[in-house]
């Protein structure tokens, strides 16, 4: 069985329910469902009335073949075969009449006498109805399983929950990860099944279409973008969800899907919905209610999580968007990186201004803005490359683009990087070579520390945690489908780099720390037999 993680980011310590709730399928949550896949269930219904039409039909007709061929005489006299000959069965005979084959199915309506007389004298044994009534029975029943699944489903203020978007086979879901720091713990806590392979993933700390709570409440919500057009938005403190708590996009809208019923879905892009993959997400964590997503439509939009309703539709880009990023001061400022070579930074109020454009010699794969001098941003793109911009140089045109530094980080793509957001001039970056490699930038520029493969396969997500306790650590996922938390201040060259940073200055050596889940047997084969071929380490350290 093959499997990867495409994607994952981390939940900040503090907002994931002590407690998350099971979910409620009641008659409220059943018209919510409708109304948001209100063209699926009536297609379904459609469906359901054809087949049973189509049952009806083909019922009548083979009714009628067999009166066709069955033989005339007595209803009471049936046909046997036996040993190749025809022998009729008379069933009012004086041995058979007893048995009363003909009702021998029929259920017992009114039967009478005792029922328990043939386990002996037990007149004096008392029984119950209902275990209520039971006085010896003191607890009641299912409260010792209702506890024991409470416990386990428990979060502790000091835990981090870390989203992981993963595909196994043909089947996709985003798996929630406990991380326990103190306990060396990395476990599954629940999982969401999703429609298509997830691309993206966004925590959201504000409740989407949920009733009964504040609309600006705090709350722990995770948008998903996958290869359909549509985004769709969970509640994490729920377990066991059917359906998404809002859709952005047509999927959400069954007014106007009803209007297309009978047609195909529009492909051409549009200022309501996206019509293709969505690539990227980004919330803005000052106007909380605002949500970005890039497409391969080519454009940028911009959601009120709300009204869970577009607000308005960008086109920065002559070719697909995949990276988005808001700016930590000037929140109405979206960096955006595409594949037709160029980073926009757009002021989301001025749509028809003029935005600053900076180009790459290839693709763009992430854009990040520096967390420690909002004047500065990073660009990694397909040939391993990160650049580094000031703001305030913009070039005339995209090919005049002068980076402050740039730095071959890798030989193939550079699929993720993260910047921590705690330990000024850390740095880490992930690639398709399937090695990891950690970085300290110094006003001269970038010098690398430490460069692992950590097994993961081929590496797509690298994110720092974003609290301050746990700073160094990193999670690494890749295309074998297993999640790891590499605690970085246990690595010898990263205590010397970011020394005076550690808190935990322990002398001698320091046994390393790689938290991870096993994958299950059997998969990612295909990984390790190219590795074998190429002859390559399970690990190796460069410092």
């Amino acid at each position: 069985m093959s499997s990867m993680i495409t994607t994952s980011t981390w939940v900040p310590r503090g907002f994931a329910a002590p407690f998350p709730e099971k979910y409620n399928f009641d008659e409220a949550e059943f018209e919510r469902i409708a109304d948001l896949a209100k063209l699926k269930l009536d297609d379904a219904n459609e469906d359901l009335q054809e087949a049973q039409e189509g049952e009806r039909e083909n019922g009548a007709s083979d009714t009628n073949e067999t009166n066709d061929e069955e033989p005339s005489g007595s209803s009471e006299n049936k046909t046997m075969v036996q040993d190749g000959e025809t022998e009729d069965v008379d069933l009012n005979d004086a041995d058979l009449k007893k048995y009363d084959l003909e009702n021998y199915d029929d259920d017992v309506e009114d039967a009478e006498g005792q029922r328990m007389d043939m386990f002996g004298n037990i007149k004096s044994l008392a029984y119950y109805e209902s275990n209520k009534e039971d006085p010896y029975i003191t607890i009641p029943d299912g409260e010792d399983d209702e506890d024991d699944d409470r416990e386990e489903l428990q979060i502790l203020a000091t835990d981090n929950l870390l989203l992981s978007a993963k595909v196994e086979d043909e089947l996709a879901h985003l798996e929630v990860y406990v991380y326990e720091d103190d306990a060396d713990n990395l476990y599954v806590h629940h999982d969401i099944m999703l429609p298509a392979i997830p691309l993206c993933v966004e925590w959201l700390d504000i409740p989407v279409s949920k009733n009964n709570v504040e609309k600006d409440s705090i709350a722990n919500f995770v948008a998903i973008g996958t290869m359909d057009p549509d985004i769709e938005v969970w509640d994490l403190d729920t377990i066991d969800c059917m359906y998404p708590n809002a859709i952005l996009g047509q999927g959400g809208n069954p007014q106007e899907e009803g209007k297309k019923k009978k047609k195909k879905k529009s492909k051409k892009a549009n200022d309501n919905y996206h019509v293709d993959a969505v690539l990227s997400l980004a919330a803005n964590r000052k106007h909380r209610n605002l949500l970005a997503s890039a497409s391969a439509d080519k454009t940028v939009k911009l959601w009120d999580l709300h009204t869970a309703t577009c607000a308005k539709s960008y086109s920065y880009h002559t070719d697909k968007v995949c990276s988005l990023a808001w700016h930590s001061v000037e929140s109405t400022v979206l960096l955006s990186g595409s594949y037709d070579r160029t980073i926009v930074a757009a002021d989301m109020r001025a749509p028809e201004a003029n935005a600053p454009r900076w180009g790459v010699e290839s693709d763009v794969e992430n854009v990040r803005w520096d967390p420690h001098d909002p004047n500065f941003f990073f660009v990694s793109t397909e040939n391993g490359i990160i650049h580094y911009h000031d703001i305030r140089n913009a070039p005339s045109n995209p090919s005049a683009s002068k980076p402050v530094w740039t730095l071959q980080a890798h030989d193939e793509s550079l699929s993720s990087f993260d910047i921590n957001q705690h330990i000024p001039g850390y740095m880490a970056t992930g690639s398709m070579d399937k090695t990891v490699k950690l970085w300290n930038i110094q006003p001269t520029g970038p010098a690398m520390v430490v460069s692992r493969n950590l097994d993961v396969g081929k590496v797509f997500s690298t994110n720092f945690a974003p609290d301050a306790e746990v700073a160094f650590r990193l999670a690494v996922a890749g295309s074998k489908g297993t999640m790891h938390v590499w605690d970085t201040s246990t690595n010898a060259a990263v205590r010397q780099a970011f020394a005076h940073k550690i808190s935990n200055k322990t002398e001698g050596d320091v046994q390393e720390r790689l938290i991870g889940v096993e994958a299950d047997a059997g998969s990612s084969d295909e990984e390790d037999e190219e590795e074998d071929e190429n002859g390559e380490p399970e690990s190796m350290d460069e410092d």
